[in-house]
């Protein structure tokens, strides 16, 4: 079977823990190599890796014949500069959430990778997953009645990430909206399959040139009519997601939708008349989220079809983030 050798740009302790698993147990995918800013670093994690390359530059690894996509898991604010190196190393791109820094940025990385005639998808996983896809088609076969409102929360206590540019708008580009928000949006945008016509927020604080927000509520309207409401926040004691979508004749909820690699549990009830008249549980084992997404860009790579999540829908979630900060 072809492989799709990958480089992993920004290897971090989520590269670690997430991405290069995922990658190696990929079947059509294989890691050959690591980018971090230490060189020495990075070759004590390709050895233990047992993989052939190691770099100090997203330059230097995607100019490798060897590598033929990348896997940018860098700080956000590289993820516009890295994917253009790449593009223009005629390197196709997987770049995690969210897709840039801005609008304008995504729009130019999608030109880049049109113009080099390489692939660009950007890691929603959490469309991916059973569980999320089940709720789409409870939706679309009217078993709850008409959608009137999608209620999504994603909290965790930020202070304990590693990741301590979070809070800096000059690299984070903006705080949970941008982090965690951007999964609540994605999914909601991927079950309703319609466009955000307004976008209202409140946050906390709010959003400067020297600190992002901590914690976030949105409110967003779509083109049919639907609004939908967003939580996101780092200033909670614990970790937890949630999604509820409410239709005229029911509802449908699901905790931790966004996890990956667990078992998960939708919660579905039909009401009439103000009873519930039904209520059941449907149980799904939820396979590794990030290992399938590589698996099928790879794919789309290997067969030359369309990426399985197009890089437009990125570009959608970027303008709403954009909207949500100002």
């Amino acid at each position: 079977m072809k492989k799709i050798r990958y480089g992993i740009i920004g290897y971090g302790m989520f590269a670690e823990r997430t991405i290069a698993p995922a990658i190696i147990a990929s079947q059509n995918s294989e890691l050959v190599a690591v980018q971090k800013r230490s060189l020495d670093a990075a070759k004590e994690k390709a050895k233990a890796l047992k993989i052939p390359y190691a770099f100090d530059s997203a330059e230097a690894l995607a100019k490798h014949p060897d590598v033929d996509a990348v896997f940018i898991v860098s700080a956000n604010s590289l993820h516009g500069p890295e994917t253009i190196t790449a593009a223009r190393a005629h390197k196709h791109v997987l770049v995690e959430k969210p897709m840039a820094m801005n609008t304008a940025e995504a729009e130019i990385m999608i030109e880049e990778c049109r113009k080099n005639d390489v692939k660009l998808m950007v890691g929603h996983m959490v469309r991916l997953s059973p569980l999320v896809i089940r709720i789409k088609e409870l939706m679309k076969a009217g078993t709850i009645g008409k959608i009137t409102f999608i209620k999504s929360e994603f909290i965790y206590p930020g202070k304990l990430s590693h990741r301590g540019w979070l809070v800096d708008p000059k690299i984070a580009g903006g705080g949970p909206v941008f982090d965690i928000g951007v999964h609540c949006l994605d999914t909601t945008r991927f079950l309703l399959d319609d466009e955000v016509v307004s976008v209202k927020s409140q946050l906390d604080p709010v959003h400067s040139s020297g600190r992002t927000e901590s914690t976030a509520q949105l409110a967003i309207k779509f083109s049919r009519g639907t609004t939908a409401g967003i939580l996101c926040s780092y200033a909670a004691p614990v970790r937890r997601a949630f999604i509820e979508v409410i239709g005229e004749k029911g509802i449908l909820s699901a905790e931790n939708f966004t996890l990956s690699a667990n078992t998960l549990i939708l919660k579905i009830s039909i009401v009439e008349n103000d009873k519930i008249v039904e209520s059941r549980e449907e149980t799904f084992v939820v396979p590794n989220l990030y290992e399938k997404e590589v698996t099928l860009f790879s794919d789309c790579i290997i067969n030359n079809t369309a990426s399985p999540i197009p890089c437009e829908e990125g570009l959608k979630n970027q303008r709403v983030l954009d909207e949500a900060i100002k």
